[in-house]
Protein backbone atom coordinates (compact mmCIF):
# COMPACT_ATOMS: atom_id res chain seq x y z
CA UNK A 1 0.00 0.00 0.00
CA UNK A 2 1.58 3.72 -0.77
CA UNK A 3 1.72 6.27 1.36
CA UNK A 4 -0.97 9.42 0.27
CA UNK A 5 1.17 12.21 -0.02
CA UNK A 6 -0.49 15.93 -0.26
CA UNK A 7 0.85 16.99 -3.76
CA UNK A 8 -1.67 19.67 -4.93
CA UNK A 9 -3.22 18.87 -8.68
CA UNK A 10 -1.02 17.32 -10.61
CA UNK A 11 -1.93 17.92 -13.89
CA UNK A 12 -1.65 21.74 -13.05
CA UNK A 13 2.25 21.05 -12.38
CA UNK A 14 4.91 23.09 -13.82
CA UNK A 15 3.52 22.57 -17.47
CA UNK A 16 5.30 23.07 -20.41
CA UNK A 17 4.00 25.59 -23.52
CA UNK A 18 5.48 25.01 -26.61
CA UNK A 19 2.39 26.39 -28.04
CA UNK A 20 0.27 29.20 -27.02
CA UNK A 21 -2.48 27.91 -28.24
CA UNK A 22 -2.45 24.07 -27.26
CA UNK A 23 -0.05 21.42 -26.45
CA UNK A 24 0.31 18.44 -29.15
CA UNK A 25 -0.31 15.05 -27.29
CA UNK A 26 2.22 13.00 -29.36
CA UNK A 27 2.59 9.19 -30.30
CA UNK A 28 6.40 6.92 -28.92
CA UNK A 29 8.08 7.78 -31.84
CA UNK A 30 7.01 11.48 -32.50
CA UNK A 31 9.23 12.02 -28.99
CA UNK A 32 11.78 9.53 -29.95
CA UNK A 33 12.52 11.70 -33.29
CA UNK A 34 11.90 15.13 -31.28
CA UNK A 35 14.64 13.85 -28.90
CA UNK A 36 16.91 12.98 -32.32
CA UNK A 37 16.22 16.58 -33.29
CA UNK A 38 17.17 18.27 -30.04
CA UNK A 39 20.23 16.17 -29.78
CA UNK A 40 21.30 16.76 -33.21
CA UNK A 41 20.38 20.46 -33.71
CA UNK A 42 21.10 22.35 -30.24
CA UNK A 43 23.25 20.70 -30.88
CA UNK A 44 23.84 18.45 -26.93
CA UNK A 45 24.81 15.22 -26.12
CA UNK A 46 22.30 12.43 -25.32
CA UNK A 47 23.66 11.85 -22.38
CA UNK A 48 23.71 15.69 -21.09
CA UNK A 49 19.57 15.53 -22.47
CA UNK A 50 18.84 12.87 -20.03
CA UNK A 51 21.27 15.00 -17.26
CA UNK A 52 18.79 17.63 -18.00
CA UNK A 53 15.76 15.54 -18.17
CA UNK A 54 17.09 13.92 -14.69
CA UNK A 55 18.04 17.94 -13.21
CA UNK A 56 14.33 18.58 -13.71
CA UNK A 57 12.72 15.38 -11.88
CA UNK A 58 15.54 15.99 -9.04
CA UNK A 59 14.09 19.92 -8.54
CA UNK A 60 10.77 18.26 -8.28
CA UNK A 61 11.72 15.82 -5.92
CA UNK A 62 13.65 17.95 -3.60
CA UNK A 63 10.81 20.62 -3.93
CA UNK A 64 8.08 18.22 -2.34
CA UNK A 65 10.16 15.93 -0.33
CA UNK A 66 12.53 17.19 3.16
CA UNK A 67 16.12 15.82 2.63
CA UNK A 68 15.68 13.35 5.59
CA UNK A 69 13.31 10.91 3.15
CA UNK A 70 14.59 8.07 2.38
CA UNK A 71 14.80 7.01 -1.45
CA UNK A 72 14.88 3.99 -3.60
CA UNK A 73 15.58 4.24 -7.16
CA UNK A 74 14.76 1.63 -9.04
CA UNK A 75 16.30 1.40 -12.87
CA UNK A 76 15.25 -1.06 -15.85
CA UNK A 77 18.84 -0.57 -18.16
CA UNK A 78 17.36 0.99 -20.81
CA UNK A 79 17.50 4.99 -21.03
CA UNK A 80 14.49 5.50 -18.66
CA UNK A 81 17.02 3.81 -16.31
CA UNK A 82 19.48 5.76 -17.25
CA UNK A 83 17.36 9.07 -15.68
CA UNK A 84 16.44 7.01 -13.32
CA UNK A 85 20.75 6.63 -12.51
CA UNK A 86 20.87 10.39 -12.70
CA UNK A 87 18.39 11.11 -10.49
CA UNK A 88 19.63 9.06 -7.46
CA UNK A 89 23.39 10.51 -8.43
CA UNK A 90 21.97 13.70 -8.23
CA UNK A 91 19.77 13.44 -5.07
CA UNK A 92 22.52 12.23 -3.26
CA UNK A 93 24.59 15.47 -3.97
CA UNK A 94 21.92 17.14 -2.68
CA UNK A 95 22.45 15.31 0.67
CA UNK A 96 19.40 12.41 0.60
CA UNK A 97 20.13 9.34 1.49
CA UNK A 98 19.85 7.03 -1.85
CA UNK A 99 19.75 3.83 -2.44
CA UNK A 100 19.91 2.07 -6.45
CA UNK A 101 18.26 -1.24 -7.62
CA UNK A 102 19.18 -1.96 -11.21
CA UNK A 103 16.67 -5.00 -12.59
CA UNK A 104 18.76 -6.63 -14.53
CA UNK A 105 16.73 -8.64 -16.35
CA UNK A 106 17.42 -7.17 -19.56
CA UNK A 107 19.35 -8.29 -22.86
CA UNK A 108 21.49 -5.13 -23.42
CA UNK A 109 21.64 -1.90 -21.76
CA UNK A 110 21.88 1.77 -23.13
CA UNK A 111 24.90 3.74 -24.15
CA UNK A 112 23.57 6.06 -21.46
CA UNK A 113 22.53 3.93 -18.92
CA UNK A 114 26.16 2.58 -18.84
CA UNK A 115 27.86 5.80 -18.77
CA UNK A 116 25.54 7.04 -15.79
CA UNK A 117 26.13 3.96 -14.15
CA UNK A 118 30.12 4.44 -14.00
CA UNK A 119 29.32 8.00 -12.73
CA UNK A 120 27.62 6.51 -9.31
CA UNK A 121 30.61 6.19 -6.79
CA UNK A 122 29.68 6.48 -3.10
CA UNK A 123 25.72 4.93 -3.86
CA UNK A 124 24.75 1.61 -2.84
CA UNK A 125 24.14 -0.07 -5.75
CA UNK A 126 22.08 -3.66 -6.01
CA UNK A 127 21.61 -5.84 -9.32
CA UNK A 128 18.60 -7.58 -8.66
CA UNK A 129 16.83 -10.59 -10.79
CA UNK A 130 13.91 -11.89 -8.50
CA UNK A 131 11.63 -9.50 -6.67
CA UNK A 132 12.31 -11.01 -3.29
CA UNK A 133 15.76 -9.09 -3.95
CA UNK A 134 13.76 -5.93 -3.35
CA UNK A 135 13.77 -6.11 0.19
CA UNK A 136 12.80 -2.96 1.72
CA UNK A 137 11.74 -2.54 5.87
CA UNK A 138 8.29 -3.56 5.97
CA UNK A 139 7.42 -0.33 7.60
CA UNK A 140 9.49 1.77 5.16
CA UNK A 141 7.89 5.20 4.15
CA UNK A 142 10.07 6.12 1.74
CA UNK A 143 10.27 7.38 -1.80
CA UNK A 144 10.65 4.90 -4.23
CA UNK A 145 11.57 5.92 -7.80
CA UNK A 146 10.08 3.37 -10.81
CA UNK A 147 12.79 4.12 -13.89
CA UNK A 148 12.22 0.44 -14.68
CA UNK A 149 10.57 1.23 -18.48
CA UNK A 150 9.55 4.19 -20.16
CA UNK A 151 7.67 5.34 -23.53
CA UNK A 152 8.56 2.37 -25.51
CA UNK A 153 6.92 -0.14 -23.88
CA UNK A 154 4.28 -2.00 -26.43
CA UNK A 155 3.13 -5.34 -24.63
CA UNK A 156 2.12 -6.30 -21.30
CA UNK A 157 4.53 -7.37 -18.55
CA UNK A 158 5.01 -10.76 -18.12
CA UNK A 159 7.41 -13.47 -15.88
CA UNK A 160 9.76 -11.87 -13.39
CA UNK A 161 9.52 -8.50 -14.54
CA UNK A 162 6.17 -8.65 -13.71
CA UNK A 163 6.46 -10.25 -10.10
CA UNK A 164 8.94 -6.78 -9.52
CA UNK A 165 6.04 -4.27 -10.46
CA UNK A 166 3.50 -6.66 -8.12
CA UNK A 167 6.19 -6.20 -5.17
CA UNK A 168 6.68 -2.38 -6.03
CA UNK A 169 3.06 -2.20 -5.69
CA UNK A 170 3.00 -3.90 -2.18
CA UNK A 171 6.03 -1.35 -0.37
CA UNK A 172 4.82 1.31 1.56
CA UNK A 173 5.81 4.71 0.44
CA UNK A 174 5.15 7.23 -2.24
CA UNK A 175 6.32 5.70 -5.35
CA UNK A 176 7.18 8.46 -8.42
CA UNK A 177 7.60 7.03 -11.73
CA UNK A 178 9.72 9.18 -14.39
CA UNK A 179 8.12 9.75 -17.91
CA UNK A 180 5.91 6.60 -17.92
CA UNK A 181 4.47 4.06 -14.72
CA UNK A 182 6.79 0.73 -15.81
CA UNK A 183 3.98 -1.20 -17.42
CA UNK A 184 1.74 1.07 -18.87
CA UNK A 185 1.91 1.74 -22.46
CA UNK A 186 1.58 5.57 -24.12
CA UNK A 187 -1.67 4.82 -26.04
CA UNK A 188 -3.86 1.06 -25.74
CA UNK A 189 -3.66 -0.79 -22.57
CA UNK A 190 -6.53 -2.76 -23.51
CA UNK A 191 -6.16 -6.19 -21.99
CA UNK A 192 -3.28 -5.33 -19.80
CA UNK A 193 -3.08 -7.18 -16.61
CA UNK A 194 -3.30 -4.35 -13.94
CA UNK A 195 -0.96 -6.10 -10.92
CA UNK A 196 1.79 -5.75 -13.62
CA UNK A 197 1.54 -2.19 -14.06
CA UNK A 198 3.00 0.32 -11.37
CA UNK A 199 0.85 2.18 -8.77
CA UNK A 200 2.50 5.85 -9.14
CA UNK A 201 1.50 8.43 -6.53
CA UNK A 202 3.21 10.85 -8.92
CA UNK A 203 4.09 10.54 -12.61
CA UNK A 204 6.71 12.91 -13.66
CA UNK A 205 6.45 13.49 -17.38
CA UNK A 206 8.17 14.72 -20.24
CA UNK A 207 7.13 17.81 -22.15
CA UNK A 208 4.00 16.49 -23.22
CA UNK A 209 0.85 14.60 -21.38
CA UNK A 210 0.64 10.68 -22.55
CA UNK A 211 -2.56 9.61 -23.50
CA UNK A 212 -3.41 6.80 -21.30
CA UNK A 213 -2.63 9.33 -18.64
CA UNK A 214 -5.75 10.83 -19.49
CA UNK A 215 -8.31 7.47 -19.22
CA UNK A 216 -9.84 6.83 -15.97
CA UNK A 217 -9.08 3.04 -16.09
CA UNK A 218 -5.46 4.49 -15.92
CA UNK A 219 -5.84 6.80 -12.87
CA UNK A 220 -4.20 4.29 -10.49
CA UNK A 221 -1.30 3.58 -12.19
CA UNK A 222 -0.49 7.17 -13.42
CA UNK A 223 -1.70 9.24 -9.85
CA UNK A 224 -0.97 12.77 -10.35
CA UNK A 225 0.97 13.71 -13.13
CA UNK A 226 3.10 16.66 -13.81
CA UNK A 227 4.65 17.91 -16.94
CA UNK A 228 8.42 18.92 -17.00
CA UNK A 229 10.49 20.92 -19.58
CA UNK A 230 13.76 19.17 -20.72
CA UNK A 231 14.64 21.44 -23.44
CA UNK A 232 13.28 19.55 -26.18
CA UNK A 233 12.98 21.83 -29.04
CA UNK A 234 9.72 23.57 -29.04
CA UNK A 235 9.05 24.48 -32.65
CA UNK A 236 9.79 20.92 -33.86
CA UNK A 237 7.24 19.83 -31.25
CA UNK A 238 5.20 22.57 -32.13
CA UNK A 239 5.70 20.93 -36.09
CA UNK A 240 4.44 17.51 -34.99
CA UNK A 241 1.05 16.23 -36.78
CA UNK A 242 -1.58 15.45 -33.78
CA UNK A 243 -4.71 15.17 -34.20
CA UNK A 244 -4.89 15.04 -30.11
CA UNK A 245 -4.85 18.55 -28.01
CA UNK A 246 -4.11 19.54 -23.97
CA UNK A 247 -6.02 23.02 -23.79
CA UNK A 248 -3.27 25.43 -22.48
CA UNK A 249 -4.27 28.73 -20.92
CA UNK A 250 -3.63 30.64 -23.98
CA UNK A 251 -5.62 28.65 -26.05
CA UNK A 252 -8.74 29.72 -23.96
CA UNK A 253 -7.37 33.10 -23.61
CA UNK A 254 -6.80 33.70 -27.50
CA UNK A 255 -10.51 32.90 -28.46
CA UNK A 256 -12.40 35.71 -25.73
CA UNK A 257 -13.56 38.62 -27.96
CA UNK A 258 -13.42 42.10 -26.15
CA UNK A 259 -16.57 43.73 -25.60
CA UNK A 260 -17.37 46.89 -27.35
CA UNK A 261 -17.77 49.97 -25.74
CA UNK A 262 -20.39 51.49 -28.30
CA UNK A 263 -22.08 47.56 -28.01
CA UNK A 264 -25.70 46.65 -26.18
CA UNK A 265 -27.08 43.51 -25.27
CA UNK A 266 -28.14 42.72 -28.95
CA UNK A 267 -24.70 42.60 -29.68
CA UNK A 268 -24.40 39.72 -27.28
CA UNK A 269 -27.31 37.69 -28.40
CA UNK A 270 -30.54 35.86 -27.77
CA UNK A 271 -30.44 32.71 -26.28
CA UNK A 272 -33.20 30.20 -25.70
CA UNK A 273 -32.39 27.70 -22.79
CA UNK A 274 -35.35 24.93 -22.85
CA UNK A 275 -35.28 23.43 -19.51
CA UNK A 276 -36.60 22.23 -16.59
CA UNK A 277 -39.95 20.22 -15.14
CA UNK A 278 -41.62 19.55 -11.94
CA UNK A 279 -39.20 18.99 -9.11
CA UNK A 280 -36.41 19.61 -11.72
CA UNK A 281 -36.72 23.81 -12.03
CA UNK A 282 -33.47 23.91 -10.25
CA UNK A 283 -31.35 22.66 -13.48
CA UNK A 284 -32.72 25.09 -14.94
CA UNK A 285 -32.15 27.83 -12.75
CA UNK A 286 -28.43 26.93 -12.91
CA UNK A 287 -28.45 26.66 -16.34
CA UNK A 288 -30.15 30.54 -17.12
CA UNK A 289 -27.85 31.92 -14.57
CA UNK A 290 -24.78 30.16 -16.04
CA UNK A 291 -25.42 31.19 -19.43
CA UNK A 292 -26.16 34.99 -18.50
CA UNK A 293 -22.59 34.79 -16.10
CA UNK A 294 -20.82 33.54 -19.69
CA UNK A 295 -21.92 36.85 -21.45
CA UNK A 296 -25.16 35.92 -23.33
CA UNK A 297 -26.80 39.47 -24.21
CA UNK A 298 -30.43 38.26 -23.60
CA UNK A 299 -31.81 34.93 -21.99
CA UNK A 300 -35.48 33.01 -22.74
CA UNK A 301 -36.23 29.91 -20.96
CA UNK A 302 -38.37 28.10 -22.20
CA UNK A 303 -39.82 25.98 -19.10
CA UNK A 304 -43.39 24.27 -17.92
CA UNK A 305 -45.76 26.32 -16.41
CA UNK A 306 -45.05 25.14 -13.21
CA UNK A 307 -41.45 27.02 -12.94
CA UNK A 308 -42.94 30.14 -13.92
CA UNK A 309 -42.78 32.06 -10.60
CA UNK A 310 -39.63 30.04 -9.89
CA UNK A 311 -37.53 31.03 -12.78
CA UNK A 312 -38.87 34.41 -12.60
CA UNK A 313 -38.18 35.19 -8.58
CA UNK A 314 -34.72 32.99 -8.91
CA UNK A 315 -33.43 34.55 -11.94
CA UNK A 316 -34.70 37.94 -13.08
CA UNK A 317 -32.92 38.22 -15.40
CA UNK A 318 -34.01 36.07 -17.64
CA UNK A 319 -37.41 35.88 -20.02
CA UNK A 320 -39.79 33.12 -19.45
CA UNK A 321 -41.57 31.52 -22.45
CA UNK A 322 -44.05 29.21 -20.30
CA UNK A 323 -44.96 25.68 -22.41
CA UNK A 324 -48.59 24.76 -22.90
CA UNK A 325 -48.20 21.50 -20.62
CA UNK A 326 -47.88 22.59 -16.53
CA UNK A 327 -44.96 20.11 -15.94
CA UNK A 328 -43.17 18.92 -18.59
CA UNK A 329 -41.59 20.99 -21.94
CA UNK A 330 -43.82 19.71 -25.03
CA UNK A 331 -42.70 22.22 -27.32
CA UNK A 332 -42.48 25.70 -28.82
CA UNK A 333 -43.60 27.34 -31.50
CA UNK A 334 -41.30 29.79 -32.70
CA UNK A 335 -37.82 29.91 -32.41
CA UNK A 336 -36.83 32.35 -35.73
CA UNK A 337 -35.67 35.23 -32.69
CA UNK A 338 -32.99 33.31 -30.86
CA UNK A 339 -29.15 32.81 -32.20
CA UNK A 340 -28.14 29.44 -30.10
CA UNK A 341 -30.42 26.66 -28.36
CA UNK A 342 -29.61 24.70 -25.26
CA UNK A 343 -31.82 22.11 -24.27
CA UNK A 344 -32.12 19.11 -21.93
CA UNK A 345 -31.04 19.91 -18.28
CA UNK A 346 -34.40 18.45 -16.23
CA UNK A 347 -36.34 18.42 -18.95
CA UNK A 348 -37.45 14.33 -18.37
CA UNK A 349 -38.10 11.65 -20.90
CA UNK A 350 -41.76 12.03 -20.87
CA UNK A 351 -43.80 11.08 -23.89
CA UNK A 352 -44.92 14.48 -25.02
CA UNK A 353 -40.92 16.32 -23.96
CA UNK A 354 -39.56 13.82 -26.72
CA UNK A 355 -41.86 14.89 -29.48
CA UNK A 356 -41.34 18.51 -28.66
CA UNK A 357 -37.47 17.43 -28.90
CA UNK A 358 -38.13 16.38 -32.22
CA UNK A 359 -39.76 18.95 -33.56
CA UNK A 360 -37.22 21.58 -32.24
CA UNK A 361 -34.75 19.08 -34.28
CA UNK A 362 -36.64 19.74 -37.52
CA UNK A 363 -37.21 23.37 -36.88
CA UNK A 364 -33.52 24.61 -35.58
CA UNK A 365 -30.86 25.62 -37.95
CA UNK A 366 -28.76 27.30 -35.41
CA UNK A 367 -26.32 26.17 -32.85
CA UNK A 368 -27.82 23.99 -30.77
CA UNK A 369 -26.13 22.27 -27.29
CA UNK A 370 -28.09 19.44 -25.92
CA UNK A 371 -27.25 17.83 -22.33
CA UNK A 372 -28.74 15.19 -19.88
CA UNK A 373 -32.58 14.31 -20.71
CA UNK A 374 -31.80 15.88 -24.29
CA UNK A 375 -29.38 13.02 -24.87
CA UNK A 376 -31.42 10.49 -22.99
CA UNK A 377 -34.15 10.92 -25.65
CA UNK A 378 -31.67 10.38 -28.53
CA UNK A 379 -30.27 7.42 -27.32
CA UNK A 380 -33.72 6.12 -27.70
CA UNK A 381 -34.48 7.38 -30.82
CA UNK A 382 -31.06 7.18 -32.09
CA UNK A 383 -32.43 7.84 -35.91
CA UNK A 384 -32.52 11.00 -35.36
CA UNK A 385 -29.45 12.19 -34.65
CA UNK A 386 -28.71 11.74 -38.43
CA UNK A 387 -31.06 15.41 -38.34
CA UNK A 388 -29.20 16.78 -35.97
CA UNK A 389 -27.11 20.29 -37.78
CA UNK A 390 -23.85 19.96 -38.09
CA UNK A 391 -21.68 21.31 -35.50
CA UNK A 392 -24.33 20.43 -32.69
CA UNK A 393 -22.57 20.13 -29.01
CA UNK A 394 -23.63 16.74 -27.17
CA UNK A 395 -22.10 17.31 -23.63
CA UNK A 396 -23.04 13.65 -21.97
CA UNK A 397 -21.22 11.85 -19.00
CA UNK A 398 -19.83 8.68 -19.41
CA UNK A 399 -23.36 6.73 -18.85
CA UNK A 400 -25.13 9.13 -20.95
CA UNK A 401 -22.48 8.26 -24.01
CA UNK A 402 -22.96 4.17 -23.32
CA UNK A 403 -26.71 4.85 -23.85
CA UNK A 404 -25.90 7.01 -27.04
CA UNK A 405 -23.25 4.73 -28.60
CA UNK A 406 -22.65 1.54 -26.64
CA UNK A 407 -20.58 0.34 -24.02
CA UNK A 408 -16.75 0.35 -24.03
CA UNK A 409 -14.30 -2.11 -22.54
CA UNK A 410 -12.24 0.94 -21.13
CA UNK A 411 -10.87 4.62 -21.86
CA UNK A 412 -8.96 3.50 -25.01
CA UNK A 413 -12.21 2.05 -26.78
CA UNK A 414 -14.65 5.13 -25.10
CA UNK A 415 -11.80 7.63 -26.89
CA UNK A 416 -11.87 6.00 -30.47
CA UNK A 417 -16.22 5.55 -29.94
CA UNK A 418 -16.39 9.52 -29.25
CA UNK A 419 -13.93 10.42 -32.25
CA UNK A 420 -16.09 8.19 -35.01
CA UNK A 421 -19.80 9.24 -33.28
CA UNK A 422 -18.31 12.93 -33.95
CA UNK A 423 -17.18 12.22 -37.29
CA UNK A 424 -20.25 10.08 -38.35
CA UNK A 425 -22.80 12.70 -37.44
CA UNK A 426 -21.06 15.66 -37.92
CA UNK A 427 -21.09 16.94 -34.12
CA UNK A 428 -19.11 18.11 -31.39
CA UNK A 429 -19.04 15.58 -28.83
CA UNK A 430 -18.12 17.03 -24.91
CA UNK A 431 -17.47 13.23 -23.16
CA UNK A 432 -17.74 15.15 -19.46
CA UNK A 433 -14.76 13.28 -17.05
CA UNK A 434 -11.74 14.38 -15.26
CA UNK A 435 -9.96 15.65 -18.85
CA UNK A 436 -13.00 16.69 -20.66
CA UNK A 437 -12.20 14.87 -24.17
CA UNK A 438 -14.13 17.43 -27.08
CA UNK A 439 -14.33 15.32 -30.33
CA UNK A 440 -14.66 17.23 -33.19
CA UNK A 441 -16.44 16.44 -36.39
CA UNK A 442 -13.00 16.31 -38.46
CA UNK A 443 -11.37 14.15 -35.73
CA UNK A 444 -9.68 15.91 -33.26
CA UNK A 445 -9.78 15.93 -29.83
CA UNK A 446 -8.98 18.09 -27.34
CA UNK A 447 -8.34 17.29 -23.55
CA UNK A 448 -9.38 19.67 -21.15
CA UNK A 449 -6.76 20.49 -18.30
CA UNK A 450 -8.84 22.66 -15.52
CA UNK A 451 -11.52 21.25 -13.18
CA UNK A 452 -11.26 18.89 -10.12
CA UNK A 453 -13.28 16.08 -8.33
CA UNK A 454 -15.05 18.70 -6.23
CA UNK A 455 -17.39 19.37 -9.45
CA UNK A 456 -18.55 15.81 -9.51
CA UNK A 457 -21.61 16.99 -7.91
CA UNK A 458 -25.48 17.68 -8.94
CA UNK A 459 -26.21 20.32 -11.73
CA UNK A 460 -22.09 20.57 -12.72
CA UNK A 461 -23.37 19.34 -16.15
CA UNK A 462 -26.49 21.98 -16.52
CA UNK A 463 -23.63 24.76 -15.19
CA UNK A 464 -21.32 23.83 -18.14
CA UNK A 465 -24.82 23.33 -20.52
CA UNK A 466 -25.59 27.09 -20.00
CA UNK A 467 -21.90 28.66 -20.51
CA UNK A 468 -21.78 27.06 -23.71
CA UNK A 469 -25.02 28.18 -25.05
CA UNK A 470 -24.27 31.98 -23.45
CA UNK A 471 -21.09 31.74 -25.73
CA UNK A 472 -22.83 30.12 -28.79
CA UNK A 473 -25.52 33.12 -28.45
CA UNK A 474 -22.42 35.53 -28.91
CA UNK A 475 -21.85 34.11 -32.19
CA UNK A 476 -18.32 32.25 -31.04
CA UNK A 477 -18.22 28.67 -33.22
CA UNK A 478 -19.45 25.52 -31.71
CA UNK A 479 -15.62 24.61 -31.92
CA UNK A 480 -14.72 27.69 -29.76
CA UNK A 481 -17.50 27.71 -27.85
CA UNK A 482 -17.08 24.11 -26.72
CA UNK A 483 -13.14 24.43 -25.75
CA UNK A 484 -13.64 27.52 -24.10
CA UNK A 485 -17.00 26.28 -22.41
CA UNK A 486 -15.21 23.34 -20.37
CA UNK A 487 -12.16 25.12 -19.94
CA UNK A 488 -13.64 27.91 -18.48
CA UNK A 489 -15.89 25.45 -16.70
CA UNK A 490 -12.87 23.64 -14.94
CA UNK A 491 -11.26 26.83 -13.88
CA UNK A 492 -14.13 27.96 -12.24
CA UNK A 493 -14.77 24.89 -10.45
CA UNK A 494 -10.95 25.07 -9.75
CA UNK A 495 -11.08 28.34 -7.80
CA UNK A 496 -14.36 27.78 -5.97
CA UNK A 497 -12.58 24.80 -4.60
CA UNK A 498 -9.87 26.99 -3.51
CA UNK A 499 -12.56 29.11 -1.76
CA UNK A 500 -14.68 26.24 -0.15
CA UNK A 501 -12.75 22.82 -0.57
CA UNK A 502 -13.54 20.16 -3.11
CA UNK A 503 -16.07 18.33 -0.30
CA UNK A 504 -18.14 21.35 0.00
CA UNK A 505 -18.32 22.78 -3.46
CA UNK A 506 -21.59 22.64 -5.55
CA UNK A 507 -22.76 23.63 -8.69
CA UNK A 508 -24.21 27.04 -7.37
CA UNK A 509 -20.22 27.52 -6.83
CA UNK A 510 -18.87 26.78 -10.32
CA UNK A 511 -21.32 29.92 -11.31
CA UNK A 512 -21.10 32.10 -8.90
CA UNK A 513 -16.84 31.99 -9.72
CA UNK A 514 -17.58 32.55 -13.40
CA UNK A 515 -16.69 35.98 -13.12
CA UNK A 516 -12.96 35.74 -12.24
CA UNK A 517 -12.56 32.76 -14.11
CA UNK A 518 -12.83 35.26 -17.32
CA UNK A 519 -11.21 37.73 -15.79
CA UNK A 520 -8.34 34.91 -15.16
CA UNK A 521 -7.68 33.67 -18.87
CA UNK A 522 -8.30 37.90 -19.70
CA UNK A 523 -5.22 38.91 -18.24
Amino acid sequence: MHQQVNLGSGSGGREVNYNKQVMKILTAGQIREADKYTIEHEPIASIDLMERAAGACTSWVTEHFPKETGVAVICGMGNNGGDGLAIARQLYDKGYSVEVFIVSLFSRASEDFLANKKRLESIQVKEIAKADALNFPADSRMVIIDAILGSGLSKPMDGELAEVIQKINSLHGSVISIDMPSGLAMEDNTGFDRKNIIKASVTLTFETPKLSFLFADNAENVGEFYVLDIGIDKKFLAGQKSSVNWVMPDMASSFLRPRARFSHKGTYGHALLVAGSYGKMGAAILGAKSCLRSGAGVLTTHIPKCGYQIMQTSVPEAMVSADVEEQVFSGIRDISKFNAIGIGPGIGISEKTAKGLKLLIQQASIHMVFDADALNILSENKTWLSFLSRGSILTPHPGEFARLAGKSSGGWEAYNMQREFAIKYGVIVVLKGAYTSIAMPGGEVYFNSTGNPGMATAGSGDTLTGIILGLLAQGYSPQQAAILGVYIHGLAGDIAAGEWGENALIAEDITNCLGRAFQQITL
